[in-house]
């Protein structure tokens, strides 16, 4: 089956549509959001999460959200636009996608001023250009999992299933297409040949176990959670093949953050000779930004860990440490995988890469 959209347009293109992740599996609740507060809120509460969905939640939630208002000049709706930009890029800090999608629409937008003024040109701009970052993803979505699944056919010989583990949440909810990390798995299984997943439950929010294990299981592919506890004894038994991660941003050198509790994993898999893959789209690796110690890491509110989803886990006011990712240092990544084909290291993202699965 076709995975389920996490993000886009609503039917009638007047709103960002998105799944709210905060009630998933328990329920498939479809929100609109029409209002910059509403598109930032949902990016910050997680009700849209994953790097490449949050980029294009917030380039469609700028466009949607600052449509031109009758009699409006082109200087106030101009005002508003980069209002919204501003509040939607700074939504969450350290997934490079978001400000990416929020820099290339605002780029379309101010071309469209310079050359034509009026609002209706800058709003058809925004929207097209959203549009377009929608559709690209899908289909880097596409290519990713043509390149990690060649490469992981290659690594267990074409011989038996599949076995994968994987962290939080890098499927179709984290996208506008079959996922990062997970689209070799989708791409595996609609090839016929067998996979099976181990998800990491990913605590404090559980979306390995609330999400990539929804999902999977929606598809009809074999999952099995276990405690972010368990990865590392699971590791010494030999019954994974790879472990796939996705990335919330990619340093110059290969340095990369991803969901809390990667870095321990990847520590796990290079102790026990199992190759540690990192998935992502070209925009996530950030230029910029030259190693893992410049990447800004986002500290959630503590009762994330004291009471998830209002259920107390631990003592009222105990003082909790809640950083979101952590830094995998380039050195325990086998490979990095993008669109373009599979990175090996010494990581130089301004050379192609090596090769193509």
């Amino acid at each position: 089956m076709t995975p389920l959209a996490s993000v886009g347009w609503s039917p009638d293109a007047s709103a960002l549509r998105i799944v709210d992740q905060r009630l998933l599996p328990g329920e498939v609740v479809l929100r609109d959001l029409r209002s910059v507060d509403a598109v930032c809120d949902a990016i910050r509460t997680l009700a849209v999460r994953g790097a490449p969905a949050i980029g294009a939640a917030g380039a469609i939630g700028l466009a949607a959200s600052t449509a031109p208002e009758p009699g409006e000049s082109a200087d106030a709706h101009w005002a508003r636009v980069t209002e919204a930009a501003a509040l939607i890029r700074a939504a969450r800090p350290t997934a490079v996608n978001l400000p990416w999608a929020v820099d290339r629409v605002m780029a379309a937008a101010r071309r469209a001023r310079q050359a034509a003024g009026a609002p209706h040109a800058v709003s058809a701009a925004l929207r097209a250009e959203a549009t377009a970052i929608h559709a690209e993803d899908r289909e880097t979505c596409g290519r990713i999992g043509a390149h990690g699944a060649a490469l992981l056919h290659r690594a267990t010989a074409g011989d038996g299933a599949l076995r994968v583990l994987t962290h939080c949440n890098a499927g179709a909810l984290a996208t506008c297409g079959i996922g990062t990390a997970l689209a070799p798995v989708y791409v595996t299984h609609a090839q016929g040949r067998p996979v099976a997943v181990w998800a990491d439950e990913t605590r404090p929010l559980f979306q390995g176990s609330r999400l990539t294990a929804w999902e999977l299981s929606e598809a009809g592919i074999p999952v099995t959670v276990l405690a972010d506890g368990m990865a590392a004894p699971l590791l010494r038994t030999g019954q994974v093949d790879a472990v796939l991660v996705g990335a919330d941003r990619i340093a110059a050198n290969g340095d990369t953050a991803n969901k809390i509790g990667t870095y321990g994993l990847a520590l796990a898999a290079r102790a026990h000779g199992v190759p540690f893959y990192v998935l992502a789209p070209s925009s996530t690796v950030d230029p910029d930004t030259p190693d893992g110690d410049a990447i800004p890491i986002e500290e959630r509110d503590g009762d994330e860990v004291r009471a998830p989803f209002g259920r107390p886990t631990a003592p009222a006011g105990v003082a909790v440490w809640n950083p979101a990712f952590d830094v995998t240092p380039a050195a325990l990544i086998a490979a990095i995988v993008t669109e373009h084909g599979v990175h090996r290291p010494p990581y130089d993202f301004r050379r192609p890469p090596a090769g193509c699965g």
